[in-house]
């Protein structure tokens, strides 16, 4: 007898890609955060040389 793997349900498979397409999109969110809040940092160091 061979050792069989539990079947995924569509319901299981279409549950998972929505959590990585999630983890995905929070993952760029948090890229796109990280630049912002860089680029703010920058402009308040620049504005702070100025005066």
């Amino acid at each position: 007898m061979g050792t069989r793997r539990p079947h995924k349900s569509k319901k299981d498979i279409n549950a998972t890609e929505d959590l990585l397409a999630e983890v995905q999109r929070l993952r760029m969110e948090n890229e796109y955060l990280k630049k912002l809040n860089g680029l703010v940092q920058e402009r308040e160091k620049s504005e702070k040389r100025i005066k």
